[in-house]
């Protein structure tokens, strides 16, 4: 059901992508490539997160698909701070942005929300064994 802890876990990774999707162009990683693949990355980990939320009762599928969005998160995080390096100053400039905590929050998060869809199936597999 959607009710579960781990949807809520699976929802905030998902809403902490949204900051990363409405970042402004230019502004905090320069100009190029990076901005937009950035909101690429951000809007289809976002996608899957919001697909595993839906895919509540097959929990291998679900536990397959936040994989995915920690590997989505793990390029997030690399490329935002390559990103940040790039920029005039490097990454030693205090006012250059927060951008790679989100998804390193959305990756703690994502990790909770695993550790409660793994227990949910070793709890239906122990009250299929007592049937």
């Amino acid at each position: 059901m959607l009710q579960r802890v781990q949807t809520v876990f699976i929802l905030f990774a998902v809403l902490l992508m949204v900051p990363l999707v409405r970042m402004p162009g230019g502004d905090s990683l320069g100009v190029g490539w990076i901005p937009f693949a950035v909101r690429v990355l951000s809007v289809v980990s976002g996608l899957l997160g919001t697909f595993s939320i839906f895919f509540f009762k097959r929990r291998s599928v679900q536990l397959l698909l936040n994989g995915g969005c920690i590997a989505l998160d793990a390029l997030l995080i690399a490329l935002l701070v390559y990103g940040l390096q790039n920029l005039p100053g490097g990454a030693n400039f205090p006012e250059k942005g927060i951008e790679p905590l989100f998804p390193a929050v959305a990756i703690i998060f994502i990790f909770i929300a695993n550790r409660f869809i793994r227990k949910d199936e070793r709890l239906v597999k122990s009250v299929d064994r007592f049937r």
